[in-house]
């Protein structure tokens, strides 16, 4: 005898019930899985938006900070490297190339960041449209940026919050000079896709600093002249190989400055907050034992509600095969549409959590169904296989008068 024409109709039947049922379930693999995910996405977008930084110098202090706010660009007071040793390590031949980084200034609440060419050729792997900036007044913007090639703009004194200063009401104050836009970088996944970048020498001449070479002379980047080169909060160093790095960080680990790899200050934040991911891990086990409780007592509503068809087949003399398969297969397809809905839920709400953590970092997250997310979605619906089967084995197991008392 084939079952499926009697769990068709109960489903039609009770179907409010058994929709109940499967978005309980889907609600807790849903959880679940954008929880694990989650957090897999956010260190693999943290590491892609470290990846093209090589080493970083910057005055003695926290390596995490100075990650933070060369990487990630996020606005931190710091101190200056000494002027010296500035223009020392900026015309350090040891790299392949070396770039300062100079901050203070917005457009549009985006950073205005003073560099070199040859860090935004880096950085963007070549550029997207128009060409690297040539003169002072020239700027390249990251891939996200709102400004065109073409565009005209005045940057900020002060970094930009809904055009406003952090900590103030007071309009920020634009400085004089009118800066073209002449290219747009590739996308690198980080924060700077929404940069403005700039040559250095125009940030230190906004602040009424040096520029890094003699009044007269008219090229950008280096070499610099230790004559004219202010301190700087820090620098991004491009290396040809692994030794060529460590014997860097080596020189310019001492009183005066701190040299980093950031994916290896990375992997120590990671480190710290393994708390972290123990407490989502943890979030996500309670997450399903209450899934598994809820599916128990759900499984125990339905089979209440099936009794009467349990009361009716005995009564006509339905084999006990046949009433377990009835019964086992009612409940095992809800559970397994339940446990893919959840999957597919939990991916949606991934992808919305990671929309949401990206507009607000600039870090590229792009979350993804890995094998511990397969993992846990199939042991949740072994489980829940099984305990359809507990129910489904009793009540083929009672005798007709106790299956009537109990209806």
């Amino acid at each position: 005898m084939n079952p499926i024409p009697l769990i068709r109709a109960a489903l039609v039947r009770h179907r409010f019930s058994a929709l109940a049922f499967v978005f309980l379930v889907a609600a807790g693999v849903s959880l679940s899985v954008a929880v694990v995910s989650q957090e897999r996405a956010l260190k693999q977008g943290s590491t892609l938006a470290a990846d093209r930084f090589d080493l970083i110098v910057a005055p003695p202090g926290s390596r995490t900070d100075a990650l933070l706010s060369g990487v990630f660009l996020r606005p931190s007071s710091s101190q200056l490297l000494a002027p010296a040793l500035s223009a020392a390590l900026l015309n350090d031949s040891r790299a392949v190339s070396v770039s300062p980084l100079a901050f203070g200034d917005s457009v549009g609440g985006a950073q205005v960041v003073g560099v070199t060419a040859a860090l935004v050729e880096h950085l963007s792997g070549g550029l997207a449209a128009g060409r690297l900036f040539a003169a002072p007044n020239e700027a390249v913007v990251g891939y996200g940026s709102s400004l065109q090639l073409g565009d005209k703009f005045q940057p900020a004194h002060g970094i930009q919050h809904g055009g406003e200063r952090a900590g103030s009401s007071d309009l920020l104050d634009a400085h004089s000079v009118t800066i073209t836009v002449v290219g747009r970088m590739k996308p690198t996944g980080s924060p700077w896709d929404r940069a403005v970048t700039i040559p250095v020498e125009q940030v230190w001449l906004l602040h009424h600093l040096p520029t890094g070479h003699d009044p007269s002379a008219q090229h950008l980047g280096p070499p610099f002249e230790a004559a004219y080169t202010p301190g700087i909060p820090m620098a991004v160093l491009q290396v040809s190989d692994l030794a060529a790095a460590y014997k860097l960080r080596s020189a310019y680990n001492n009183k005066e400055s701190m040299a980093f790899f950031p994916a290896e200050t990375l992997v120590q934040l990671y480190q710290l907050f393994g708390d972290i991911r123990k407490l989502m891990s943890l979030l996500a086990l309670v997450t399903q034992a209450l899934l598994l409780l809820s599916i128990m007592a759900s499984v125990l509503i339905l089979f209440r509600l099936l009794l009467p068809q349990f009361v009716t087949l005995r009564a006509i003399g339905a084999p006990r095969s046949y009433l377990f398969g009835f019964a086992w297969g009612f409940t095992s397809l809800l559970v397994g549409l339940g446990v893919l809905l959840g999957l597919a839920g939990g991916y949606a709400l991934s992808f919305g959590i990671s929309a949401w953590l990206s507009q607000q970092t600039g870090v590229s997250l792009q979350p993804a169904l890995g094998a511990h997310e397969l993992l846990m979605a199939s042991a949740i619906l072994a489980v829940g296989l099984l305990l359809a089967s507990l129910p489904a084995w009793h009540l083929q197991r009672l005798s007709l008068a106790s299956a009537i008392k109990l209806n």
